[in-house]
């Protein structure tokens, strides 16, 4: 079983409510969500044609894919439009800072 290790993405101020932002960690590219208070991490790449999410509106916990309006559950990464699922990770706040959990 591998370790999980945090890692710092951003301070909290520059994801604003309701805005997604897309970061790189790694060879991974997440969309970091900020549903008033509470970030959420997911891939940022749509399991449908691959559409950025992070560039996605969000309303409550769900975003809306900017191409072709597919939905995801930002909380468990699940599909609201089929049976696909993005992949989700752990996200919390410490200090003024935004971390996102990878292992």
């Amino acid at each position: 079983m591998s370790a999980t290790s945090w890692f710092r993405i951003t301070a909290c101020e520059n994801i604003p409510p309701r805005e997604g932002r897309a970061v790189t960690l790694g060879d991974r590219e997440l969309a970091i969500f900020n549903v008033d208070g509470t970030f959420h991490a997911l891939d940022n790449e749509c399991p449908h044609r691959g559409g950025p999410l992070a560039e996605g509106e969000i309303e409550g916990c769900i975003v809306t894919c900017p191409w072709h309006a597919w939905q995801f559950d930002v909380t468990s990464g699940e599909s609201i439009t089929d049976d696909l699922k993005v992949e989700r990770y752990d996200a919390k706040v410490e200090g003024d800072d935004v971390l996102v959990a990878i292992g």
